[in-house]
């Protein structure tokens, strides 16, 4: 099976560029935000920050400017793409929908050239007369900015300055004029250039300036009045305008690299400047007025404003309120004040905007025991290193618990509370029983209207201020004020009601196949009519579905015998719609209800099953029928209402939040284990909350943002590496790494952070490892210092159990818990690196084994090694380890040490392991990937087949016994597959190549594993495995593998999408996924880009109807026919349940 679908589960969030300025219309003030490939457009509102579109554009965003030629009321939008695509962009408004639109397009890319080490820089004159771009060292590229012109022409211009830092266009030029920060030998240069664009070269600039600071990184162009730049270094900042030459070395801004920059006076008087070590600092810019009224810089002034998340850009927003995006951290919006807090900052948080990248490791587990994958991540770096929890789903939080068996049916009440419910109404078998909430507290009360010997069908708050219970004896109408009965209803034979619905003023009450349609009124029941049907009800509802509407004209019932859902008309019960459900299985609960202005009806099954349509409330024809499987019991359906929203809550053995997002349904399974009944609840103890029965126990609760994935943030303050899940001692290992600052009497940690404050401490002393000759130790004062510890935590509570200090210079590489040999114990295995600054590797490490027991960690023995332990994976019994170039096997012996049994030497740093019965996997440094076959009776290895590409690979993964997968550091994956069945030896032992992909995600570790429930339902797509992948821009994805004959259907989806759906800046589909190298670009083959395929379902009907056009599908006997655009609607929907 080399066919595979990659799709994206959550989306890229590190942000790498943000601008501001009026994009969308002349007066919205707009934050752009560019995350990878993806640009999302925000409006500034006195609320926040609204979001009005998301862009994916075909390509990793590099450069993101806003310009505003002359003559235009807004701004446009420029942008480059890593790939050289370069665009300028438009937005159109009409009503709601916003387009966006490509202007100018064309690719700026050069035939030769040597890519800049330092990136690409894109910086467009103040004027807007041209558009400068350093792609490659030695040229600078120039795009004429001339109005109407379709394609984006460019010219080159020879630099003499090889290593260019930094490159601005002045303000208040004639001709457009640069300035630049260049290295060479002896030091860093800040050169001024002319651009003559008749001449198409560069003229002598106003001013130059040799040996300015040798950490200067950073220039910042300052507007009119002052004209001129700023000069940002490590330990200086300098304003210079030729004969103006002011420096200032304030020793604030030493201690850290000032990485960015933002703007927040039109005039640049104002600067905020943002650090690596996430401080915020305001630079001013002191004016003088001269006698001839021009305006010069007197003095700059530096002071720091507080603490921010590690900014990646910053943009000075509004009303003092400041936006700073992060690529190491969440992101934030802050606000400064004028005063400072008690901790003396003027930064206070409003928002936080969650990122998980970057992804340094991941691992798969099921904390919860129900069968669904959470994933735990090690994300972002420095202070803001966490562990997140993502889990598909949604929480919820418990507040009480009562034990009380037997629920049969839960209500909530307000009696004579015109806010608040202050009663829940409990049902049992045989009786009924009422709980009082007071604050927090529940206690048990009577209501003299309630009957209490008697199970309830239905209880609720009706009009007139009156309650309406419904037991199998009668329809009573009771008064909230006195609560005594107002009146009875009850059938006129004497039988017994077997079910009923009602809303605020009408009651459909079933005695087998009869149905009774009843009016409350005030201090009456009035019967209206009545009908019998030709076979017993099953369910019933009665939601009025118009908008502002109490009553409902209609009457959703199931049938037994047929198995049949209706929809009938009030009051006369004429039949409007019978829809056969097929199947033995009786319909347990029917629903009617609207979400996003779409109306549905629901109907589950008593197998767990649900059946969904449109349904139209004129007509009262329910068409498009979809099912999904939910569970595997009984369903009840309820609708409960969460931030002004109507969802439904399916309460079963597996329970299910049902509502809708993008005009799509949405199935979130919920983590309790089982749900039988439900109600929503809003008292004042337990506001906008939920009350959840099961067999033994009544919950209160509340519920998480409803939201697809839900994700968890645990702050650790230094950078997680690595993490391993122990399932018996219920705990994560987690390696993490702090920077601690060495003074006169030793390291100190910067800051507290998770490693600093566990519950217990140890640190393993440097004795057995011998030094050798190396001067380390010798850190100098004010040196930063990289201190590795192992964390235990706990699983439950997230609390560092015991953290553990490695050595002096020593680096923690891998981390695995493991049971080694006969030894019932399980380990944590920590590989180490010594890192010595004159070493080209690491000579030495070490394996050091731990025991975590009763909350203390021991070491039990510990190896020393000759290199870095890259991985370590458990195999057979014995521990494999991946030591510089070679792989080695060690054994557990009764003596519980270490024991080498045997190696293998091709590689050139053998990075990654991944095994699978006995083979091994190798994914190396540049060498691409090795596999080999462990012989466990000779106890070697044996090389049995290799890629011969050379691929930087950055993770692998074994999809099954004869695929493999890689990513490499160009952003692309690759699958090799094993030929065992070719003929000649030679064809054996090279893995073919025969999946290329470019995903523009950089991986960093693969995971066999799922996100969501493994359900045994109805499916019709055949996907098969699951490995999930972690990127550096907090992307999670998921490859699955798909068989030959879906994997043509889908290519053949694919291509007509890529037609259908145009890219921003006219870029290509096959383009942009096609494998992409600095030595080769390829055709992607045996991948199915599934976000284009998932896209399929936020086109309008119009667009589809296009895209389905003559597309032949099977019909599941062997025969095809046209596809609809239903059939692929319920086929894409279904791989979205993949992830």
């Amino acid at each position: 099976m080399a066919h595979n679908y990659v799709v994206t589960a959550h989306k890229p969030t590190a942000v790498n560029a943000c601008v501001t300025g009026n994009f969308t219309s002349p007066d919205d003030l707009n934050l752009i935000i560019a995350r990878n490939t993806r640009m999302e457009i925000y409006v500034v509102t006195p609320e926040g920050l609204r979001p009005v579109k998301e862009v994916g554009v075909y390509g990793r965003i590099a450069v993101m400017e806003l310009f505003r030629p002359p003559g235009e009321s807004k701004d446009l939008m420029f942008l480059l793409t890593q790939r050289y695509n370069a665009m300028i962009l438009e937005c159109n408004q009409n009503g709601e929908n916003i387009d966006i639109i490509t202007r100018a397009h064309g690719n700026v890319q050069d035939k030769i050239g040597r890519a800049s080490e330092t990136g690409i820089i894109g910086i467009i004159d103040p004027l807007c007369r041209v558009i400068g771009l350093r792609l490659y060292d030695g040229l600078f590229k120039v795009i004429p900015l001339e109005r109407d012109n379709k394609e984006l022409k460019a010219f080159n211009i020879r630099l003499e300055e090889l290593t260019v830092i930094d490159i601005q266009f002045l303000h208040g030029c004639t001709t457009p004029t640069l300035i630049l920060i260049h290295q060479d030998q002896h030091g860093r240069h800040v050169k001024t250039y002319e651009i003559s664009l008749r001449d198409k070269e560069f003229q002598k600039g106003p001013w130059k300036q040799d040996n300015v600071e040798t950490e200067a990184c950073m220039l910042i162009a300052v507007p009119e009045p002052f004209g001129g730049a700023l000069i940002i270094g490590q330990e200086s900042i300098t304003y210079h305008k030729g004969d103006n030459f002011i420096p200032i070395a304030p020793p604030a801004i030493k201690q850290s690299t000032l990485t960015c920059y933002g703007k927040v006076d039109a005039n640049g008087s104002r600067y905020l400047l943002g650090d690596m070590m996430g401080r915020l600092f305001m630079l001013m810019l002191e004016k003088e007025e001269k006698m001839d009224s021009t305006v010069t810089v007197k003095d700059l002034k530096v002071e720091l404003l507080g603490e921010t998340t590690i900014a990646e850009c910053i943009t000075y927003l509004d009303n003092a309120v400041v936006y700073i995006g992060s690529r190491l951290g969440d992101s934030q919006l802050v606000k400064l004040n004028v005063e400072p807090d008690e901790n003396g900052s003027y930064v206070q948080e409003m928002e936080r905007f969650t990122n998980l990248g970057p992804i340094l490791d991941m691992c798969v587990v099921d904390l919860e025991r129900q069968g669904q994958g959470q994933l735990v991540t090690c994300s972002g770096a420095y202070k803001e290193g966490s562990l997140r929890i993502i889990r598909n789903g949604i929480g919820i939080h418990e507040h009480a618990s009562i034990d009380l068996p037997g629920i049969k049916g839960i209500w909530s009440l307000r009696v004579n509370s015109p806010e608040y419910d202050n009663m829940i109404v409990l049902s049992f078998v045989g009786q009924t029983r009422v709980l009082m909430l007071n604050g927090e507290e529940v206690e048990e009360t009577e209501l003299s209207g309630i009957e209490s010997d008697q199970q309830t069908f239905l209880c609720a708050n009706v009009v007139h201020n009156q309650l309406l219970q419904i037991t199998p004896q009668s329809v009573r109408l009771i008064s909230c004020d006195n609560q005594k009965l107002l009146k009875e209803w009850k059938h006129s034979g004497g039988k017994n009601i077997s079910l009923a619905s009602s809303n605020t003023c009408q009651v459909v009450a079933c005695v087998g196949s009869e149905l009774y349609y009843l009016e409350l009124l005030q201090g009456d029941i009035k019967q209206v009519s009545t009908s019998t049907m030709e076979h017993e009800v099953a369910c019933v509802d009665l939601t009025p579905l118009r908008e502002g509407e109490e009553k409902s004209h209609l009457c959703a019932i199931g049938l037994w015998t047929d198995i049949s859902a209706r929809v009938l008309s009030l009051p006369d019960f004429n039949s409007l719609h019978v829809e056969m459900l097929g199947g033995e299985i009786i319909p347990r609960s029917i629903l009617m209800t609207t979400f996003e202005g779409i109306h549905y009806l629901l109907c589950a099954l008593g197998d767990g099953s649900l059946f969904y349509f449109n349904f139209n409330i004129d007509t009262g024809y329910f068409t498009e029928k979809r099912k999904v499987t939910l569970g595997t019991q009984p369903t009840v359906l309820r609708t409960f209402r969460s931030l002004s929203t109507t969802n439904v809550f399916a309460c079963s053995d597996r329970p299910t939040v049902i509502y809708s997002s993008n005009h799509k349904l949405v199935f979130s399974n919920v983590n309790l284990k089982e749900v039988n009944h439900m109600c929503p609840l809003n008292s004042e103890g337990y506001p906008d909350s939920l009350a959840l029965a099961n067999d033994g126990t009544l919950t209160i609760g509340t519920i998480d943002e409803i939201q697809k994935l839900h994700i968890r943030t645990i702050p650790l303050g230094e950078s997680p590496r690595r993490i391993a899940y122990q399932e018996s001692s219920q705990t994560f290992g987690v390696i993490s790494m702090r920077m601690d600052l060495q003074d006169s009497n030793g390291l100190n940690p910067t800051r507290p952070s998770a490693s600093t404050h566990a519950a217990m401490m140890s640190s393993s002393s440097s004795g057995k490892v011998t030094m050798g000759t190396s001067t380390m130790g010798e850190h100098s004062a004010g040196d930063e210092v990289e201190v590795h510890s192992l964390l235990i935590i706990d699983q439950h509570t997230f609390e560092v159990l015991h953290s553990h200090q490695l050595m002096p210079n020593e680096f923690a590489t891998s981390l695995i818990s493991a049971r080694l040999g006969e030894d019932p114990c399980n380990y944590y295995i920590v590989g180490t690196a010594l890192v010595h600054p004159e070493e080209a590797e690491p000579k030495q490490g070490r394996i050091v084994i731990f025991h975590f027991h009763e909350g203390k960690l021991n070491q039990i023995a510990e190896k020393e090694i000759k290199g870095a332990a890259y991985t370590l994976v458990e195999f057979n019994g014995k521990l494999l380890a991946s030591i510089n170039s070679t792989v080695r096997l060690f054994e557990w012996t009764t003596d519980k040490e270490l024991r080498l049994e045997c190696n293998y030497f091709n590689s050139i740093v053998a990075l990654y392991l991944k095994t699978k019965g006995d083979f091994i996997l190798v994914g190396d440094l540049m060498r691409s990937i090795t596999l080999l076959l462990y012989k466990p009776m000779e106890g070697t290895f044996e090389e049995i087949a290799r890629d011969c590409n050379p691929n930087w690979t950055t993770a692998v993964e074994i999809l099954d016994d004869d695929n493999f997968l890689g990513a490499e550091n160009s952003f692309n994956l690759f699958t090799c597959q094993k030929d065992s069945a070719s003929t000649t030896d030679e064809d054996r032992q090279n893995l073919q190549e025969v999946g290329m992909f470019h995903l523009g995600e950089f991986v960093n570790v693969f995971r066999h594993g799922s996100l969501v429930m493994q359900h045994s339902g109805e499916t019709s797509t055949p996907t098969q495995g699951s490995v999930l992948y972690g990127t550096v821009n907090g992307a999670v994805g998921l490859v699955t593998q798909v068989p030959q004959e879906f994997y043509s259907f889908l290519q053949d989806i694919q291509s007509r999408l890529a037609k259908v759906i145009k890219s921003v800046g006219k870029i290509e589909h096959s383009f942009w996924r096609s494998f992409h190298t600095e030595r080769k670009t390829e055709a992607c083959e045996g991948f199915i880009d599934g976000d284009l395929i998932e896209s399929f379902l936020d086109l309008n009907r119009d667009k589809m109807q296009e895209t389905v056009k003559g597309l032949q599908i099977d019909d599941g006997s062997g025969m095809k026919r046209e596809a609809t655009v239903d059939d692929l609607v319920k086929t894409i929907e279904e791989l979205t349940r993949i992830h």
